[in-house]
């Protein structure tokens, strides 16, 4: 997941130092500013805070702080900001916030929310996507389990186990919708089991 990616970028000390001292501050910050608040040596602060762009996590700006203008005004400021990503990384993976996407969309519309989540679903996948992989590339574990193919993780496990009729009707749509939009042979059917997605698929793409 490109959010554990992230995550492991701010293990580093200094990395997750530099990383809370930009998120605090109201206006974009350069590295000089930076180094002179941490008292760190700004190659030091130049290396990680650029590592910490690649990951998204912080944003470039390029800003003149003087008044000069025109030759012999030097070079724009490279100012950091913290940028508009969020991190969510659950083990198992979930995702609530896709959930509250789907149930929102639905009270907003009055569209009952199977069907809503069956229209998510078909926008998550392309024509000739392996079933399987895309599957997994959302958090649900496929694996074989003789004819058919089981899901071993629920991304909405919590919501599922209050509300397990809401829950388990989304979740079977979204699924039924990413196997239509993936022109998958597979069809996803109810089948509650503990441990498990309450979906389950079966047919010929098994």
């Amino acid at each position: 997941m490109d959010d554990v990616a992230a995550v492991a970028a701010l293990d580093e000390p200094t990395r997750r130092l530099l990383y809370a001292h930009v998120a605090r501050q109201p206006a974009p910050v350069s590295r000089d500013d930076v180094a002179a608040a941490l008292r760190i040596p700004r190659a030091t602060v130049a290396f990680h805070l650029d590592k910490l762009v690649a990951e998204n996590l912080l944003a470039v700006t390029f800003e003149r702080r003087t008044s000069r203008a025109g030759p012999g005004a030097g070079r724009p400021a490279k100012l950091y900001r913290r940028s508009d990503r969020q991190l969510a990384v659950t083990v198992p993976e979930r995702h609530y916030e896709l959930a509250a996407h789907l149930m929102a969309g639905a009270l907003s519309t009055g569209t009952p929310l199977t069907v809503c989540a069956r229209s998510a679903g078909a926008e998550l996948a392309n024509p000739g996507d392996d079933a399987r992989e895309l599957l997994e590339r959302h958090g649900f574990e496929p694996y074989p389990d003789g004819r058919d193919v089981a899901l071993r993780n629920c991304p909405f496990h919590d919501l599922a186990r209050a509300h397990p009729d809401l829950v388990c009707g989304m979740t079977l749509g979204l699924v039924s919708g990413m196997l239509f939009g993936a022109g998958s042979a597979l069809v996803a059917r109810p089948d509650p089991r503990p441990g498990h997605c309450c979906v389950r698929l079966s047919g010929s793409g098994c």
